[in-house]
């Protein structure tokens, strides 16, 4: 019972956001309402954003760039494997800055879609005069909309 316990609580963040996922699939599927699954999608990407930026951290390692009073520095300043093996530094004592550049990208494209949503549930209002799946489904059956 003890491992159990100490496994919740090491990935303890892990479960926050299996929960917050599953919140935003959960107002994704069931609501009704256009503006209420738009919020769904961006508590679910949210949490995936917040999944990954965590896998990408490492405990007590350091970025991958060399001060500048460094003399042993790659071509064009950036850091090299050969400072790695110079400066005696390995894998574990390196973050990896990958997993948190492609968030930064994936916040973007969750702002962009964040915003067509809300463009789309604006002219869907105009045309149908509700927001409601229901009712916009049976204004398009019934030739009204």
């Amino acid at each position: 019972m003890d491992g159990i316990g100490d496994l919740i609580l090491d990935r303890f963040n892990y479960w926050i956001y299996v929960v917050l996922m599953m919140i935003g699939l959960y107002a994704m599927i069931t609501k009704r309402n256009l503006i209420k699954k738009l919020i769904g999608m961006s508590i679910f990407q949210t949490a995936i954003i917040l999944f990954f930026v965590s896998v990408g951290v490492k405990e007590g390692a350091t970025i991958p760039i060399l001060s500048h009073e460094s003399e042993e520095v790659g071509s064009a300043g950036h850091f090299t494997e050969a400072d790695a093996n110079q400066k005696d530094l390995d894998s574990d004592t390196i973050t990896n800055p990958l997993p948190h550049v492609l968030m930064l990208t994936a916040i973007v494209v969750g702002v962009s879609t964040l915003g067509v949503g809300l463009a789309v549930t604006q002219k869907i209002f105009i045309q149908f005069q509700s927001l409601e799946e229901d009712s916009i489904l049976e204004r398009i059956r019934s030739g009204d909309g």
